[in-house]
């Protein structure tokens, strides 16, 4: 009888040992993605600003919240702006805030935008604003496939922020993953 309660608790514990392959694939890519970018007049394109902003910069974060399926595919997305801006003129409007498409240097064509319009712009009292946010923001034209396009090439897309003054565009810099 002790022969087989011993064969008996080797059998138990052999099935309850973990298996070497999960019985669903598993995610390991990340939920959240965080790229920053360092504003400057300068890098305004085609020609740097030389207007009452030229001696605009900033600094802006983005950050990417991420729903994915279990095969890391991206299935859902969010982005929130955080931005900085300093050197504008006392009284400056800010009208637009974007992520646009394009390698340094070269313009190109809005991908993620925050809702702020010349209708409804940010005055800047002495030139300057802190910790400007945005959060939440969905609804892009070219859908989810363009979050994995900034996720694997984000120095082919940079933020700006327009004024009423530069309403193409006032300060910009090129997005970095961090």
């Amino acid at each position: 009888m002790k022969r087989y309660v011993l064969v008996g608790i080797a059998v138990l514990a052999a099935g309850c040992g973990s298996s070497s392959s999960p019985s669903s694939p598993s995610n390991t890519q990340p939920t959240t993605v965080v790229f920053t970018a360092a504003l400057n007049a300068a890098n305004e394109t085609p020609a740097p600003i030389t207007n009452a902003d030229r001696d605009a910069k900033g600094t802006s974060t983005m950050t990417f919240h991420l729903t994915r399926d279990s095969a890391g595919t991206i299935t859902g997305a969010t982005v929130d702006f955080v931005y900085s801006v300093s050197g504008f003129p006392p009284g400056t409007q800010l009208i637009l805030t974007h992520i646009h498409e394009g390698g340094p240097a070269i313009g190109g064509g809005v991908k993620i935008g925050a809702p702020l319009s010349a209708g409804s712009p940010i005055t800047l009292a002495d030139g300057t604003a802190t910790n400007i946010t945005f959060n939440g923001i969905t609804g892009w034209a070219d859908g989810l496939p363009l979050v994995q396009k900034i996720i694997d090439n984000p120095n082919g897309y940079y933020f700006n922020v327009h004024s009423a003054l530069n309403p193409g565009g006032a300060v910009r810099g090129q997005l970095v993953k961090q």
